[in-house]
């Protein structure tokens, strides 16, 4: 099994709900990446989706499309979050790393070099919120056969029927958008999300994971007993810059989040 799968059926025997944050690589540094890192995996932090900046992030809000922008400023690129994997991996951090990024960046860089580096640096991930279904195909081939790196698929309030037919053959979790729109709208939850998430749930072989627009483990409660867990990214990306980078503050959170999720 994969790193993420592994992880997943831990948390599944244990009859716990998994806890996934968003980072964006290289933001404010990459020495300060490695170290959020490491205090979430210590938190006990189940997944962390790591985002590749990237110019035009078209399915993100003002946060992420701003930590993006700095990160890129500040010098952080595809290569070096590659570099800052590897480092990771050899100093033993085992928590599951999902890249969070859009096509046009696996283009650029070349898709069967890309799945090879993603294999080479201990990537076992990838969400590619621009890469519909139906063109997965190129992608999807290369990862094929290996544990090493699987594709996340995401599906939204407006995916309906198509839902069954993308999850088919699904593997780790699947991401559940819960608001129409981009990443960070708080309180934006679609109307219907109960029964989205349900329907969801009762096709889906893998487990569900629920994102976009949420802060703390009671604004999932209502949906707690449908999802298998949860994912913040604005949010603590916004923590995470109201604390300079803190681990410290990383941690706390963490840690507090993945015990009231539980509760």
């Amino acid at each position: 099994m994969n790193r993420i799968e592994t992880a997943l059926a831990v948390l599944q025997e244990k009859k716990e709900k998994a806890f996934i944050t968003y980072i964006t690589a290289g933001l404010p540094d990459y020495d300060k990446t490695k170290e959020l890192i490491c205090a979430q995996e210590k938190a006990g932090t189940d997944i962390i989706e790591l985002g590749i900046p990237f110019s035009d992030p078209v399915a993100d809000g003002p946060v992420i499309q701003a930590a993006s922008y700095d990160a890129i400023k500040n010098g952080a690129n595809l290569e070096k979050t590659f570099d800052c994997m590897r480092e990771l991996r050899a100093a033993q951090v085992e928590i599951p790393i999902v890249f969070m990024m859009y096509y046009n960046t696996v283009l650029h860089y070349g898709v069967e070099k890309f799945v090879s580096m993603c294999h080479t640096c201990g990537v076992d991930g990838l969400i590619i919120p621009d890469l519909p279904f139906e063109e997965q195909g190129e992608l999807a081939a290369l990862l094929e056969g290996s544990d090493d790196t699987i594709l996340i698929e995401l599906v939204s309030p407006v995916s309906g029927a198509r839902v069954p037919k993308i999850l088919e053959h699904a593997r780790g979790f699947v991401y559940c958008v819960s608001s129409m729109g981009v990443t960070g709208q708080e309180g934006s939850f679609h109307r219907e999300v109960i029964n989205y998430l349900t329907s969801v749930k009762s096709v889906s072989k893998i487990p569900v994971m629920m994102g976009f627009g949420i802060r703390t483990a009671e604004d999932v409660r209502p949906m707690k007993d449908i999802i298998d867990g949860a994912i913040v990214g604005s949010h603590f990306i916004n923590l995470m810059r109201d604390s300079d980078f803190s681990a410290e503050a990383a941690a706390d959170y963490c840690s507090t989040f993945k015990k009231e999720l539980n509760f």
